[in-house]
């Protein structure tokens, strides 16, 4: 995969703005304010559908704007493909995709697989497991073709039994939903299970690479004990799971749980080796992807100076030099990139949301 072109109107503090990226290395560097994240914020809405800065679309429309606009062109494989997305304020949404609309944002995720490092990216480790079955789930979206089917069904069915739950119907009218439930839950488990223990030999040696003090053991949590048929479980919570009103057991408590020197990470890594412990598991993600598909990850890298030492900037460049995916990184000042500097490198410097190349 590789970012052609790119145009932003009305996004953010850029009025309007249009870059022919490298396939390989793009730094922007600007100072505080200047725009610099925002580049990287409209990347990741073609690449998801969403920003990673703020859920509130009237944040991201240029001041006085109704709506922004973003136009990209990437190319996949071999074919080129145009991607355009508007927003307005309201949040109303178009996407059209080589000029036909599409009618949803999740057909992003497969034209443009991303991998995000900014300097918040150590709440992968120390909030809830949710963003951590968000980290799982991205790459079992990217290597299982019936993933994501099986995923909608199954957060179908849990909305069907949360909402019966809380109408106090009997459980014989919960059986059918409980079975469906229980064989989708299984596949979801299964493929997730799958995954990691494939991605776990990458991980393990990234997370030595960055964290060579620590011993590392990364294990998953289905979100149900592994011995105990999902249906009989659900059937046995039926009452308490009444009284809560929600489903206790099931893919959607599912988790990573990651142990250094057998603790649990957010517990003993300070919020520097948190950052570092996150780099290995997104460039592992993404190192993965292209060992075992035909796509190519595109790393979103911002403010790559943050938490980071000058030894540790230099192993993260390497990482992302060698993987030869497209990269952008931001930065304000040109010497804490220098471990980017290659010839064949694109540089763009940002100022008051005006976008120069040089």
């Amino acid at each position: 995969m590789s970012l052609l072109k790119l145009n932003l109107t009305g996004f953010r503090n850029i009025n309007q703005a249009s870059i022919k990226p490298d396939a390989k290395i793009n730094v922007i560097l600007g100072n505080n304010g200047s725009g610099k994240s925002s580049l990287l914020e409209a990347i990741h809405y073609l690449g998801l559908g969403r920003s990673f800065r703020t859920h509130l679309t009237s944040r991201v429309v240029q001041h006085g704007e109704k709506e922004f606009v973003l136009f990209a062109e990437c190319q996949p494989q071999e074919d080129m493909i145009a991607i355009g997305l508007q927003k307005s304020k309201s949040s109303e949404t178009e996407l059209r995709i080589d000029g036909q609309k599409a009618e949803r944002l999740a057909e992003l995720a497969g034209l443009l697989p991303l991998q995000l490092i900014h300097p918040e990216s150590f709440t992968l480790l120390s909030s809830g497991p949710k963003s951590r079955r968000q980290f799982v789930d991205w790459g079992v979206f990217h290597v299982e073709p019936e993933f994501f089917q099986v995923w909608a069904k199954t957060t179908r069915l849990l909305k069907q039994r949360n909402a019966l739950l809380k109408a106090g119907k009997r459980y014989s009218e919960l059986a059918y939903w409980d079975k469906e439930f229980a064989t989708q839950s299984t596949l979801i488990a299964r493929m997730r299970s799958d995954y990691l223990e494939q991605l776990r030999p990458i991980l393990t040696a990234a997370l030595a690479d960055f964290l060579p003090e620590y011993e590392f053991d990364v294990r998953y949590h289905q979100g149900w004990d592994k011995d105990i048929d999902l249906a009989e479980l659900l059937q046995h919570n039926f009452g308490r799971d009444q009284q809560l009103g929600y489903t206790s057991v099931g893919p959607q408590k599912a988790d990573i749980r990651i142990r250094a020197n057998g603790v649990p990470a957010h517990d003993i890594l300070s919020r520097g080796q948190l950052k570092l412990a996150v780099c290995a598991m997104r460039l592992s993600q993404g190192l993965f992807l292209s060992q075992h598909s035909d796509k190519q990850c595109t790393f979103l890298i911002d403010d790559f100076s943050s938490e980071l030492d000058d030894s540790k900037r230099k192993l993260l460049a390497q990482y992302l030099i060698e993987s030869r995916a497209q990269v952008f990184v931001t930065a304000i000042d040109q010497s804490q990139v220098t471990a980017f500097l290659t010839e064949s490198c694109k540089m763009f410097h940002v100022e008051h949301g005006k976008l120069i190349e040089f």
